[in-house]
């Protein structure tokens, strides 16, 4: 249920006239797809798909990552997380090691050849996120940045207020 102040707001959707062409929501994971089959396509080269590519970006951004943490992180379910960190572990790109302090946990590592395959991501990312913004601004850029930040952070408020709710 939304807060009283978002509710006191006039409305920028109801449902008498929502259409997806003008729904953000839409929009967004309109602009994600075309975002994912594009560095998708220029990745192909390294045989990885988006459910490797970005575990594996992921995996070399941060230490100390577990199985579980990057399911969480990626807000994805543990199975087929498994699933992606089986085809990465074939390929030679990924190692899994259980703690030795606690066996439920399972650490992530890059071999290296995972290391080198990882360090093509930020450039194929970048690649494909300027193709995308393309014709924006450096202001513009840095607006759109602020008001998804901006709407990232509405949904977190709406997300806490949903979980203090009896």
């Amino acid at each position: 249920m939304p807060s009283a102040s978002v509710c006191a707001r006039a409305p920028f959707y109801n449902p008498t006239d929502l259409s997806p062409e003008d729904s953000v929501g839409y929009l967004m994971r309109k602009v994600l797809s075309s975002i994912r089959t594009q560095a998708d396509g220029q990745l192909a080269t390294h045989d990885l798909t988006y459910a490797q590519w970005l575990p594996l970006y992921k995996i070399s951004r941060c230490k100390d990552t577990t199985v579980a943490s990057l399911a969480r992180d990626l807000e994805n379910d543990p199975a087929a997380m498994t699933r992606a960190l089986d085809r990465l572990e074939t390929k030679g790109l990924v190692v899994r090691e259980r703690s030795t302090t606690d066996r439920r946990v399972v650490q992530l590592a890059l071999t290296a050849e995972g290391q080198k395959v990882a360090a093509q991501v930020p450039a194929v990312l970048s690649d494909v996120l300027n193709g995308h913004l393309s014709d924006f601004t450096r202001d513009e850029w840095q607006t759109l940045l602020g008001l998804l930040r901006r709407m990232q952070s509405n949904g977190e408020a709406l997300r806490q207020s949903a979980d203090r709710q009896p």
